[in-house]
């Protein structure tokens, strides 16, 4: 990354780091994609078992991966402040903690799991698929946490191409395996939705190979010395990593776990509205990649300039990245308005399941257009380091506000399951007003220090 000196340069240097993750994050959610679409395709009590255990799977997953991706500020800073040589160390805590968080997730999954299970009301079938889907995936763990670490370092550096085409490789080998394994093609065992909890475990352990692969032996990374030399665990490392990643870990959970939690309060409609909810959950959170692409890219950015002490530049990439997420969300949502049956075909070949699905996605319009001011306001925020009030925010918006809103919906009028869609737009909204109430009181506080800072850093 470089210093920019005009509303263009910045432009072309925001796009050139947002392409190729725009890219990544596609690949990485059409494994899930994939996953879920492939499952149905086998079966609906398949589907609907995906769809439980990636419910229970994708918080843990995402939420704990926003732990770890507090490296990506730090790295991002230390670029900024000129201070290359100690990257290798922060990388090498980060990937001790992935350790730490490895395991603790494996423990907790191995004590609590069938007890979860046995608490929602499923259908037998439906219950040992998500059982097994998820044991499969527990095999992917280890990898999947380390290469998070990773990623958030080539991220920062600026290297994103490196993140794409890492994904890109990893997106055919999923899909293959899926293809394998869920239909039992070509003498593999057909093992339906379980499959792709498999095939999900020896992607995540490819990933990981290529990207350290790279690390070690590919510039500009090995001017970093990254794993040259040993560092042994620093409990004050961990510490300043957990400051910044717990805010950021929490925030991602409290907004994928309550999406969860609607599908998991769902378990007492049939199999068929919980399929189609989920296929449609899945195809918006494909759409969410979007902003959160932004948002990815805007905490680099932001980061990389604020620990240049560039303050005015920093704010000009804000408000950048979450203008354009706010106009992509427009032709995201004239997608879901208008292709709407074309989409749900993808996942369905049952006529009910597809009108329910569509029925579904009208409702994921309105939160699309929350998630493009939510989503990149967050990134933002990572940028200047400003993490806490933000998973405050998320907590008070998601499960204060939206999701007592649809249970009540959902419970005491007609609307059924769409009332839970409803909460769910209300928190979203809600939290979009203040992550962006947030990042004006931020900014406007660093606009007074902005106005001492030397003529030439303005």
């Amino acid at each position: 990354m470089i210093q920019t000196l005009s509303l263009r340069q910045k432009i072309n240097q925001f796009l050139h780091i947002l392409f190729p993750i725009l890219v990544t994050q596609i690949a990485l959610s059409a494994i899930t994609f994939f996953d879920t679409n492939m499952s149905g395709k086998f079966g609906t009590a398949d589907l609907a078992g995906v769809a439980i255990g990636t419910s229970l799977w994708i918080p843990i997953q995402t939420g704990l991966s926003g732990i770890l991706i507090g490296i990506t500020p730090i790295v991002s800073h230390l670029l900024g402040s000129k201070k290359e040589k100690d990257v290798a160390y922060q990388v090498m805590q980060g990937i001790w903690l992935s350790l730490i968080v490895s395991a603790l997730v494996l423990l907790i999954g191995f004590i609590l799991l069938s007890p979860i299970l046995n608490f929602m009301n499923l259908e037998n079938s439906v219950r040992d698929i998500a059982f097994r889907f998820l044991g499969a995936i527990s095999f992917g763990i280890l990898p999947l946490f380390g290469y998070t670490v990773l990623r958030s370092c080539i991220d920062a550096l600026g290297q994103t191409r490196v993140s794409m085409f890492i994904t890109l490789i990893a997106l055919p080998v999923n899909v293959g395996l899926n293809y394998l394994l869920i239909f039992g093609h070509f003498g593999f065992p057909r093992m339906g939705g379980v499959g792709a909890g498999v095939a999900s475990a020896i992607t995540y352990w490819v990933i990981f190979a290529i990207a350290l692969l790279f690390i070690y032996r590919a510039e500009p990374f090995i001017n970093l010395r990254l794993f040259r030399d040993f560092h042994s665990l620093s409990l004050r490392s961990i510490k300043e990593l957990l400051i910044i990643g717990v805010p950021i870990g929490f925030s991602i959970f409290f907004e994928t776990a309550v999406f969860s939690a609607v599908t998991l309060l769902m378990s007492r409609f049939d199999t068929m509205t919980i399929a189609a909810h989920q296929a449609a959950i899945n195809f918006a959170s494909t759409l969410y990649m979007i902003p959160l692409s932004i948002c990815m890219s805007l905490t680099i950015l932001v980061g990389f300039e604020m620990g240049s002490g560039r303050l005015k530049d920093a704010r000009q990439y804000g408000w950048l990245g979450i203008g354009l997420a706010a106009i992509l969300s427009l032709a995201t949502a004239l997608v879901l308005l208008f292709a709407g049956s074309h989409v749900a075909s993808l996942y369905s070949a049952d006529p009910q399941v597809i009108s329910l699905i569509q029925h579904f996605l009208i409702y994921a319009i309105f939160f699309q257009i929350s998630d493009a001011i939510a989503t990149p306001t967050q990134g933002v925020l990572r940028g200047y380091k400003d993490v806490n009030p933000s998973f405050i925010i998320c907590f008070v918006a998601y499960w204060i506000i939206g999701l007592p809103t649809g249970y009540l919906l959902a419970t005491y009028t007609n609307l059924g399951a769409y009332g839970y869609w409803i909460g769910l737009i209300t928190g979203l909204a809600i939290g979009a007003v203040l992550l962006l109430s947030r990042l004006i009181t931020v900014q406007r506080r660093y606009a007074a220090k902005d106005k001492a800072q030397p003529l030439h850093q303005l």
